[in-house]
């Protein structure tokens, strides 16, 4: 069975919106790059190349497409333009970006991938797809790296919604500004 990995850029006060910048109208988008930490680079070249899918949410599909099909001769660009990108949406009408399939039900859909050949799935951004893949335990492996600073509000992966889910720690990285966690699922 296929795992399905999320990794995220995460504050302190839990928001993962808009690290990089400018997807969305945050007010402090772009959190993530004034913090260079030593070794967080490979650690994503080495993520990415553990695996061999995608899985996005809408929107987090729309900003890469729009970005990564005109960036190529990296370890980062040409993976992703290269696998399988499963795109979770009721709304989206098309996907365009090489070798793109569009997937309409999480808990249905997503549960059906998993049980397809193929290696493990990462899933980058994407706070209302991660939300919806951790209420149906549907993650098999929670990545976070925690930023040290506070954006006092945004998209979070774990709502107010009162469900437990517990988690076991797998791996730790402690860089000179930034942690890096790995978590598994405790079910």
């Amino acid at each position: 069975m296929r795992k399905i990995i999320v990794t995220e850029f995460i504050t302190l006060d839990g928001v993962v919106e808009a690290p990089g910048g400018d997807e969305t109208p945050h007010p402090h988008g772009g959190w993530q790059a004034g913090h260079k930490a030593p070794g967080t680079g490979d650690y994503k070249i080495n993520e990415l190349a553990s695996v061999d899918a995608l899985l996005l949410g809408k929107n987090t599909y729309e900003q890469f497409a729009g970005y990564w099909p005109a960036q190529a001769g990296n370890a980062f660009a040409d993976p992703i333009n290269r696998y399988p990108k499963y795109v979770v949406s009721r709304s989206l009408e098309k996907a365009d970006w090489n070798n793109s399939h569009i997937l309409r039900d999480v808990a249905k859909d997503v549960s059906a991938l998993k049980e397809t050949e193929g290696g493990d799935i990462l899933v980058y951004g994407s706070a209302t797809l991660v939300k919806a893949l951790i209420h149906h335990d549907l993650v098999d492996e929670l990545r976070l790296m925690v930023y040290p600073l506070s954006v006092g509000g945004g998209l979070k992966i774990f709502d107010d919604n009162r469900e437990l889910k517990k988690f076991e720690l797998k791996h730790s990285v402690i860089t000179n500004s930034v942690l890096i966690l790995e978590y598994v699922p405790v079910r």
